[in-house]
């Protein structure tokens, strides 16, 4: 992690897309992308996202401010600081847990993310990154 008030200051510069890639246990590789704003410390780093494309279903409410928050905020179930809102579609800083642990406990502590309609992903691996949305800007 990058940490919230680094990735803060740097969105401050321009305007960012949030690019994720997600990694499932068979291989299969999926991304999704979104325009995005993040708040600052006084807003409890909210985030609110538009999806712009992807091979994943979405899985984050769009338009909304999403609180980061922590094991605090949610079941104990979804350990990890993410931005939820219902603490159930997605946790991409859950425990690495491999597909063959037993039981719906075990399965949501891990990396996961489920679509409102489709299936839920048990992922590998996962990245976060950001980027200027005018590349160009960066010659």
């Amino acid at each position: 992690w990058l940490g919230l008030k680094k990735i803060h200051s740097i969105t401050q510069q321009g305007s960012y897309l949030l690019r994720l890639e997600l990694q499932d246990w068979r291989g299969n590789r999926r991304h999704i992308e979104y325009s995005f704003s993040l708040g600052g410390p006084s807003t409890n780093f909210t985030l609110q996202l538009s999806r712009l494309s992807g091979s994943i279903p979405n899985a984050l409410p769009e338009h909304t401010q999403l609180r980061f928050s922590t094991t605090d905020n949610c079941p104990q179930s979804h350990p990890g600081g993410w931005w939820h809102s219902e603490c159930e579609e997605t946790n991409l800083n859950g425990k690495y847990v491999m597909p063959r642990s037993r039981g719906r406990l075990d399965r949501g502590k891990g990396l996961y993310w489920r679509p409102k309609k489709g299936r839920y992903y048990l992922l590998k691996s996962t990245k976060i990154m950001i980027h200027p949305t005018d590349l160009k800007s960066l010659d």
